[in-house]
C-alpha cells in the first residue's frame, strides 16, 4: 500500500503590497507541515509519498525570509499575525479587531479547549460587549496562545522552550514573545531541508504539482466538463490558450521544485487529481513516470471501457501513453480525513489495517495489488486530538510491523511491477466525485471563470506592452489567478466568512493583474462573486470547508 499526503495552500500574499492577508500557510508550517515530517523520522522502516504543490514551497520559502529581515534587519513582518505578535505595543483598534477575529479561528475542541489559559481567554472575549476596552496584556495573552496552540505536537514534545511558555500561561512579556518568535522561525527554516533528508535517506519520495495549483483540463478545456457532466452549463467562452497555459504551471512547478530538494521528480499529484487525456500526455511530455486521481475517476473510466468487473487496485495505464495511474481507495481515505478523528487512536489503526486485509484477500493476495490512500497532509489533524500524533505513529509502526502488508511509494512499486492495467482511455475528472462540480457548472463559479478569461484576454492583448520588469508580475500574477482555490470556495456549501476571504482574495489578485497590465481594474470586481452559506462554521468540530468527501 501506499500512503500520499498532498501539502498545499493557495497563494494569500497581495502582490501588489507584499501583505499576507490570511496566516494558514504559516499556521499550517509550524502545525502540519513540521509534525508531519517529524513522525515519519520517529518510525524506522516507515516509507511515503508527500506531494508539494510549488505555491506553496515559494510561500514557505518568503516566510524563512520574512524572519530573517525581521531579527538581522528589524524589518516589519508581512504577514499581519506576525506582524502584531513582533510589536511591542498594540498600536490601535484595527489591530486589536484582527487579533479578535483571528485569534479564534481554530478547532474549539482540540485546540482551544485543551488548554485551560487559552479557553479562558476565548470565553472572555465571547462575555464581554466592549472587547475594544480590555487590556493589552490581554491581546499579548491572546496572540502567544494562538501560535502556542497550532504549533505541532512533536514540537510541543521536545522543545523546552515552547513548554515553558505553555506552562506560564499568562502575562506574557514583550521578551517573551520575541522568543517565541525565535522557536518559530526555527521551525520555518527546517522545513523544506527536513523533507529534502528523508527523500535523500529514502524515508519519503517526493512528487510535486503544477505551479499555482490549476485544474489543467479545465484550463485546457472546458468541455471535459461534460464527459462525467453532460448537462452541466459552462463559462461563456473557452479558456484562451489553455493549453499552453497548462504547460507554463507543469515547467514552472517543475524548475521550483527542483531549486527546492535539488532533484526532478518523477511523480505529480495534479491539482486535485484532476485528468483527462491531454493531461496525461503533458505530464508524459514533461518525463512524469506517474500520476494519481479519485477513484471516481477510475470508476467512470472503467464504465467507458466497458470493464467495471476489473480490479480497482491495482496500476492502470490509458491511451498508450506511457504514465502510470494510480487511483485513490476514496473510502479509506475518507476514514482518516473524515471519520477516525473521533476514535480511539488504536481502534482507529486497527480498523483501517483490517479494511487493507480484506482488500488483500479480495486481490487474491497478489503481488501487484496496490492500496492508495491520498490525501491532504494538513486540514484534518486539528480534529485529531494532539494533532495526529498518537493515531499517526501508531499507524506506521503497525504498518511497518505487519507481515502481509508493505508500505512502499509509487515509484518503489513501479520499479518492481511493470505489467499494469491497460485501458483505451480516461474520462476526465476529478478526485471529488469524480468530476468537475466543485470547480465549475454553477452561476457563482462560472461568473468566476468569466472574469477570468477576460482577464486573460486583455493579458494577450497587453502583455507585449510591458517591459521585461513588469511583464513578469503579470505572467506570475495571471499564474496565481488561474488557482483552483478561488473557485472551490464559491458556493453556498461553504462557511460565509471562509467564503468571503477568498472570494475577496481572488477579486484583489485579479485587480493586482490588471494593475500589472497598466490598466484600471473593471468594476465589476468590486462586487462579491459569492457570499457562502451563513448557516456554517469554518472552525466547527466537524471538518468541511478546506476537506470535501470523494462521494457526494
Amino acid at each position: 500500500m501506499v500512503l500520499m499526503w498532498h501539502m498545499h495552500q493557495p497563494q494569500y500574499k497581495k502582490t501588489g503590497s507584499e501583505e499576507i492577508v490570511l496566516p494558514w500557510t504559516f499556521l499550517h508550517c509550524i502545525k502540519d507541515y513540521i509534525d508531519m515530517a517529524n513522525v515519519i523520522e520517529e518510525i524506522d522502516g516507515a516509507s511515503v509519498v508527500v506531494n508539494f504543490s510549488t505555491v506553496l514551497l515559494n510561500q514557505i520559502t518568503g516566510y524563512s525570509q520574512q524572519f530573517k529581515v525581521f531579527f538581522t534587519e528589524h524589518k516589519p513582518f508581512h504577514d499581519q499575525l506576525l506582524l502584531a505578535l513582533s510589536q511591542e505595543q498594540i498600536p490601535d483598534q484595527v489591530t486589536k479587531t484582527y487579533i479578535r477575529t483571528q485569534c479564534i479561528r481554530a478547532n474549539e475542541k482540540n485546540l482551544i479547549q485543551r488548554y485551560s489559559a487559552y479557553s479562558q481567554l476565548v470565553k472572555l472575549l465571547s462575555q464581554t460587549d466592549h472587547p475594544e476596552y480590555l487590556s493589552d496584556q490581554f491581546y499579548y495573552d491572546l496572540l502567544v496562545w494562538y501560535q502556542l496552540a497550532w504549533i505541532g505536537e512533536t514540537v510541543k514534545q521536545h522543545n523546552p522552550i515552547v513548554k515553558n511558555l505553555i506552562e506560564k500561561e499568562y502575562n506574557y512579556t514583550y521578551q517573551d514573545r520575541v522568543t517565541l518568535l525565535g522557536e518559530l522561525q526555527v521551525i520555518i527554516d527546517s522545513i523544506i531541508p527536513k523533507y529534502k533528508n528523508l527523500a535523500t535517506a529514502n524515508k519519503i519520495e517526493l512528487a510535486f504539482t503544477p505551479d499555482n495549483h490549476p485544474i489543467l483540463p479545465l484550463l485546457i478545456n472546458f468541455d471535459s466538463t461534460l464527459e462525467a457532466m453532460p448537462e452541466a452549463p459552462l463559462p461563456n467562452e473557452k479558456y484562451p490558450e489553455g493549453q499552453l497555459r497548462a504547460k507554463e504551471h507543469i515547467q514552472n512547478g517543475l524548475q521550483t521544485f527542483e531549486e527546492n530538494f535539488s532533484h526532478r521528480p518523477l511523480g505529480c499529484w495534479p491539482s486535485e487529481g484532476s485528468l483527462c487525456s491531454t493531461t496525461l500526455g503533458l505530464l508524459e511530455d514533461a518525463g512524469i513516470r506517474w500520476t494519481a486521481s479519485g477513484g471516481g475517476v477510475l470508476k467512470n473510466s472503467l464504465v467507458k471501457n466497458n470493464k467495471e468487473d476489473v480490479c480497482v487496485h491495482h496500476a492502470f495505464k490509458f491511451d498508450n501513453r506511457d504514465i502510470t495511474c494510480f487511483f485513490r481507495d476514496d473510502n479509506l481515505s475518507d476514514m482518516i480525513g473524515f471519520t477516525y478523528h473521533d476514535w480511539n487512536a488504536d481502534d482507529a489503526v486497527n480498523n483501517l489495517i483490517h479494511h487493507i486485509t480484506n482488500i488483500r484477500n479480495a486481490c487474491n493476495s497478489a503481488a501487484d495489488s496496490i492500496v492508495p490512500i491520498i490525501l491532504d497532509g494538513e486540514n484534518c489533524w486539528e480534529h485529531y486530538p494532539a494533532n495526529g500524533y498518537y493515531f499517526l505513529t501508531q499507524l506506521y509502526q503497525k504498518l511497518c510491523e505487519h507481515p502481509d502488508i508493505n508500505l512502499t511509494t509509487f515509484m518503489s512499486y513501479l520499479n518492481e511491477h511493470h505489467a499494469p492495467t491497460v485501458l483505451e482511455t480516461i474520462q476526465a475528472g476529478s478526485w471529488v466525485y469524480g468530476n468537475f462540480a466543485t470547480w465549475i457548472g454553477c452561476p457563482d463559479k462560472n461568473k468566476g471563470w468569466d472574469y477570468l478569461i477576460q482577464a486573460k484576454k486583455d493579458f494577450d492583448e497587453h502583455i507585449d506592452k510591458l517591459d521585461s520588469g513588469n511583464r513578469k508580475k503579470a505572467e506570475q500574477q495571471l499564474a496565481i489567478c488561474e488557482a483552483s482555490d478561488w473557485f472551490w470556495w464559491f458556493g453556498d456549501y461553504n462557511a460565509a466568512e471562509s467564503v468571503y476571504d477568498f472570494d475577496k482574495l481572488f477579486r484583489d489578485h485579479l485587480k493586482d493583474l490588471y494593475r500589472f497590465l497598466k490598466l484600471a481594474p473593471p468594476a465589476y470586481l468590486d462586487t462579491i462573486i459569492s457570499a457562502g452559506n451563513t448557516n456554517l462554521t469554518d472552525n466547527g468540530g466537524v471538518p468541511e470547508g478546506a476537506m470535501r468527501k470523494a462521494n457526494a
